[in-house]
């Protein structure tokens, strides 16, 4: 099990087996084992990664956790008990665990579309567009008449976006460790420069 932090750059597209395939480009930055939660010191098992800045980060003699402030971006991944100090703390993670991989899980955050209508939201198809209907793109009955309220999780106009999304078995087009990118295939869930979390 390995854990790898990414920025996203963008979607293209490459040639295989003579098809266009879709993919997004992941900039994978150089990073290390910062340290482990214990379930019997913290609750609950993680580990935490760390991006790597630019000054190089090594862990002194005698010390057994790297300084945090050393790290531009430091990320808790949860993991199971048995999985507690896989790597040792500061070992670096990366292209390395990438080597005969062909399918990873990708966590990201989505884009924030602000506030939405239900027809937006929730994709419902509204009224009909003409012969003098009144009923377009209003939301319709809630279905509320006793009790009178409004009931928890009802798919109504509010908020959009800004959701954690995870995407399971993506195929791993692309691995490129001399420009540091990796490609993976179809869309991932957030905008450009936003922090992509793989799992291995």
């Amino acid at each position: 099990m390995a854990w790898i932090l990414a920025r996203k750059i963008e979607m293209t597209r490459v040639i295989k087996n003579d098809k266009f395939i879709p993919v997004t480009l992941l900039e994978v930055p150089k990073m290390q084992v910062v340290w482990y939660k214990t379930a019997a010191k913290d609750g609950y098992s993680a580990i935490i990664i760390g991006v790597v800045g630019k000054e190089e980060s090594k862990l002194a003699k005698g010390k057994t956790a790297l300084s945090v402030k050393n790290f531009s971006v430091v990320k808790e991944f949860r993991i199971e008990q048995s999985e507690e100090a896989v790597k040792e703390v500061g070992s670096e993670v990366g292209f390395a665990d990438l080597q005969g991989v062909e399918m990873v899980t990708l966590t990201g955050i989505s884009k924030g579309k602000g506030f939405a209508g239900a027809m937006k939201r929730h994709n419902f198809s509204g009224g009909p567009a003409t012969h003098g209907s009144k009923f377009h793109r209003a939301l319709g009955s809630i279905w509320n008449r006793k009790p009178v309220r409004t009931h928890k999780g009802k798919k109504m106009h509010g908020h959009m976006g800004v959701d954690t999304i995870s995407l399971r078995d993506v195929p791993l087009e692309i691995v490129n460790e001399q420009a540091g990118i990796i490609a993976v295939r179809g869309p991932v869930p957030g905008a450009r420069n936003s922090l992509v979390h793989i799992y291995l």
